[in-house]
């Protein structure tokens, strides 16, 4: 089962990705300025996982990737795949694990290795 982990980017604002059972990142989300935002919008997205579009793209040096959307938004933007059936071998994961995934919430420590 995938994992929805939240953590702070080095702006201090608040992210989170979607994990798979193999803990591989498969998507990003876009930045939060509150943390509670950040909580509200996997709760929205675990609630409407069925409901949300996967834009597909191809990038000029030929990697695939998604757009997340919900609801017309752009929530979160997966990681670059080598072929387009890794890339739906991704999406499908988000839709089979994505509703019932737990939330780690790493965001608290800041320092991982002390000085």
């Amino acid at each position: 089962m995938g994992a929805f982990v939240i953590s702070k980017r080095f702006n201090d604002e608040y992210k989170f990705v979607f994990t798979s059972r193999k803990g591989k990142i498969i998507f990003t989300s876009l930045s939060y300025e509150l943390k509670f935002e950040c909580e509200e919008e996997i709760d929205k997205l675990k609630e409407n996982i069925e409901s949300a579009d996967f834009l597909k793209f191809k990038s000029s040096n030929g990697k695939y990737y998604f757009k997340l959307m919900l609801k017309g938004c752009h929530l979160a933007t997966s990681r670059k795949y080598t072929t387009s059936l890794r890339l739906q071998k991704g999406i499908d994961e988000i839709v089979k694990y994505g509703s019932v995934a737990e939330i780690l919430d790493f965001s608290a420590n800041d320092f991982i290795f002390e000085d």
